[in-house]
C-alpha cells in the first residue's frame, strides 16, 4: 500500500517505506515543492546572498559563487561529499533515509524542483537503490551525498538485486540523469534526514523486539517457577509507570492460568531480580520508546535545512540557521539503545538461569544427556559475549566531539552515529533473545510433568517448535539461532491469554 504526504509523515510511515512500500505526494505536497523551486529561482535571479545557493558551504560560506558557476557547485558538492566508506547500508535502511529526505522536501523549505523528488520517489517505486556505505557522516552529509550521486548518473546503485552504475540504474528504470540547479546539491545532502530515517526504522524495529521482549520472559518465568504475586497489578501500582503497568498487565495475561505457575508458588520467598524486575526494566524501556517515538515523529514534523527558503518568488525569505542539527534525535537514540542494551543484558541474565544448574533446578545447560552433552552451555556464552558488545556500543554518541570545516562547525551532535549504533545493539538484542526463546521452549520440555503450560505461554511454546526441534546435540545450534531470530524480526509474537488478567 502506497505512503502518501501530505501532513508530516511519522515514523511508521518511514519505517513502512522502508520495508518495501512506495511513497507518493499528494497534489498539496507536489504544490508547496513547487512554490519553494520558484523561490529559489527568484533568489538567484536577484542574486540576494544565499548561503549554498550564489555561496560556498560550510567554511567557504562567505564565498560568492556567480551565477554562470551554481550549477556546477550543486553537482561539485555531491561529488566531494561522497566520501562515505565501509559496508553497504542494507536496502530497508536506504529506503528509510530517502523516504525521510522526500518528507523534508515535501514541506516546501528546500527549494529542489520537483523532478529531484519525482526521480527520489521512482527509486522507492522501482527498486533502485543507492550503494551507500554505512560509515563517515559525522552529521549527515555523506550518506545523503552518495544518494544524490544517482540522480546525476554517478554512483552504484542496486536495481532489482544487481549492482549497476548510477547511469545504468536510471536507464533500467526509465529514468535520465539530472542536471542540479542552485541550491539542489546542498538541499541533496543538507538536513538530518539520514539520522531521520535511521532512527524510524529503528524504532520500528525495537517496538516489535519489546513485544518479543514481554512474551519471551513470559516463557522463561513459567520456567523458572516464577512467583507471579509480584506482578499484581495493586503491587505494581505502587511505582506509577505507563510502561510498568502495559508490562505487568502483558505477564499476568500471558501466564494466566498456568499449572507450572500455580505449582511453583511460595517455593520461594522472592525470585532473583532478573525475574521479578521484568515489568521495572521492559517498563522503562517502554517508556524510553515512546519518547524517542515521539522525538522521531517530531524531526518529520520539521524543515531540516540550512538554509530554508520561504515567503514567495516575489517576496523571497531565505534563512540561515541550524535546523539541520538535531540534538535531541541524536540524545532520543542514544537513550533507546541504553534500554534496549539493558533488555538483552536482562535477557542474557534469564537465560543464564535456566542452562545454570547451581540454581535452575533442571538438568546442567538444559542437556539431554549432561555430561555427553553441553546442551546450551556456549549458548550463553554467546548471548553473554553479544551483551558485552552492547555495553560497549551503548556509549553515547551525541557526547562525541569532533571539529569540522574550519572550526566553522564546531558542535556536532551525531544523530546518525546514535542511530547506527542503536541499529546495531538491536542486531544483537535480537539474537539475545532468540538463544533465551530457545532456552526457555528446552526447559519447557523437561517440566511436562510438572504442570501444564498457560495458553498464553503454550502459543509462543508451539511457535518455537514449529521453527526448531528440541535440542539434543545433534546439530550446529547457530542454524536454530538464526530461525528463531528470523522469526523473531519476521512477525509479531503469538497472541497472549484469551482471557485478559
Amino acid at each position: 500500500m502506497t505512503v502518501t504526504i501530505d501532513k508530516p509523515l511519522r515514523w511508521r510511515d518511514v519505517a513502512r517505506v522502508g520495508v518495501g512500500e512506495p511513497l507518493s505526494l499528494s497534489d498539496a505536497a507536489w504544490k508547496r515543492v513547487e512554490q519553494a523551486s520558484r523561490i529559489v529561482e527568484r533568489i538567484v535571479e536577484t542574486g540576494v546572498r544565499a548561503y549554498g545557493v550564489n555561496t560556498g558551504v560550510g567554511a567557504l560560506s562567505d564565498t560568492v559563487v556567480d551565477r554562470a558557476s551554481q550549477s556546477r557547485l550543486s553537482r561539485n558538492i555531491i561529488m566531494s561529499h561522497a566520501c562515505g566508506v565501509g559496508p553497504l547500508l542494507p536496502a530497508r535502511e536506504v529506503r528509510s533515509i530517502i523516504a525521510a529526505q522526500i518528507a523534508n522536501f515535501a514541506h516546501g523549505h528546500s527549494g529542489v524542483r520537483p523532478e529531484i523528488v519525482s526521480h527520489l520517489a521512482a527509486f522507492l517505486e522501482r527498486d533502485c537503490i543507492p550503494e551507500v556505505p554505512s560509515k563517515g557522516s559525522a552529521g549527515y552529509l555523506t550518506h545523503n551525498a552518495h544518494n544524490a550521486l544517482v540522480l546525476i548518473g554517478e554512483g552504484r546503485a542496486v536495481v532489482k538485486g544487481k549492482s549497476m552504475t548510477g547511469a545504468q540504474a536510471l536507464a533500467a528504470i526509465g529514468l535520465s540523469p539530472l542536471v542540479l540547479g542552485a541550491k539542489e546539491g546542498l538541499s541533496l545532502v543538507n538536513g538530518s534526514a539520514c539520522a531521520t530515517g535511521l532512527s524510524a526504522l529503528a524504532v520500528y524495529r525495537a517496538e516489535r523486539l519489546l513485544d518479543w521482549a514481554d512474551a519471551i520472559a513470559a516463557l522463561t518465568l513459567e520456567a523458572a517457577g516464577c512467583q507471579i504475586a509480584a506482578f499484581d497489578e495493586a503491587v505494581l501500582a505502587l511505582r506509577p509507570s505507563v510502561g510498568i503497568a502495559k508490562v505487568g498487565r502483558r505477564l499476568r495475561s500471558r501466564l494466566h492460568g498456568s499449572g507450572l505457575v500455580a505449582a511453583a508458588l511460595g517455593r520461594r520467598t522472592q525470585d532473583a531480580l532478573s525475574l521479578r524486575a521484568v515489568p521495572h526494566a521492559h517498563g522503562a524501556a517502554w517508556d524510553v520508546f515512546e519518547q524517542t517515538a515521539r522525538i522521531v515523529d517530531q524531526e518529520l514534523a520539521s524543515v531540516t535545512d540550512n538554509p530554508a527558503v520561504s515567503g514567495t518568488p516575489e517576496q523571497p525569505v531565505v534563512s540561515s540557521e541550524a535546523h539541520a542539527v538535531a540534538p535531541a534525535l541524536g540524545q532520543a537514540a542514544d537513550g533507546l539503545a541504553i534500554a534496549i542494551a539493558q533488555i538483552a543484558a536482562m535477557s542474557e541474565r534469564r537465560m543464564d538461569r535456566l542452562v545454570n544448574p547451581l540454581v535452575s533446578g533442571l538438568p546442567p545447560f538444559l542437556a539431554s544427556d549432561a555430561g555427553s552433552h553441553s546442551g546450551f552451555m556456549i549458548a550463553q556464552y554467546t548471548a553473554a559475549a553479544l551483551s558485552n558488545d552492547n555495553r560497549r556500543l551503548a556509549s553515547p554518541a551525541s557526547l562525541d566531539g569532533g571539529l569540522t570545516s574550519g572550526q566553522q562547525e564546531d558542535f556536532l551532535a551525531h544523530p546518525t552515529a546514535a542511530a547506527g549504533k542503536l541499529l546495531t545493539i538491536l542486531d544483537n538484542a535480537e539474537y539475545i533473545l532468540a538463544i533465551e526463546l530457545m532456552a526457555a521452549a528446552q526447559a519447557q520440555d523437561f517440566l511436562v510433568s510438572q504442570g501444564a503450560r498457560a495458553p498464553g505461554t503454550d502459543r509462543l511454546y508451539a511457535a518455537v517448535r514449529s521453527h526448531v526441534a528440541l535440542y539434543d546435540d545433534d546439530r550446529p545450534l547457530n542454524a536454530d539461532i538464526e530461525a528463531l531470530r528470523n522469526m523473531i524480526v519476521q512477525a509479531a509474537p503469538p497472541a497472549e491469554s484469551e482471557i485478559g488478567a
